[in-house]
């Protein structure tokens, strides 16, 4: 799977996901500071999820309606980042096709995909 990545994702979930054989854009190597509507630009003009911990994107994607591929959001607080690499690869190997063009969070236990109409 093609991704997007955020600067708030850790880079121990980049790099597992990298491992795990997917094309990862990091905005950290990037493009670093650039702005939600910037990085959100960048997953739509390479028609690619986007992975975020930033809880903004929900308002961007349904309020502003401004979302091509999806966005998968990472809600893993207090985890360490190895453990989050997990959970994250596995839900992604678990849901690849389910989460494109989709909204999907990703908690521990759980994750919810809401697709988008």
């Amino acid at each position: 799977m093609n991704l997007v990545a955020d600067e708030g994702i850790d880079r121990q979930v980049v790099e597992r996901l990298r491992q795990d054989g997917h094309d990862i854009v990091y905005v950290a190597e990037l493009a670093p500071g650039i702005t939600d509507d910037e990085v959100l630009q960048q997953a739509n003009d390479r028609h690619i999820p986007l992975l975020t911990a930033d809880k903004d994107f929900g308002e961007l994607v349904f309020r502003l309606n401004r979302v091509v591929a999806g966005v998968i959001l990472v809600r893993l607080e207090g985890l360490f980042p190895e453990t989050k690499a997990i959970i994250v690869a596995q839900a992604i190997r678990d849901h690849e096709t389910e989460l494109m063009h989709a909204f999907s969070v990703i908690t521990p236990g759980m994750i919810r995909i809401r697709p988008r109409p």
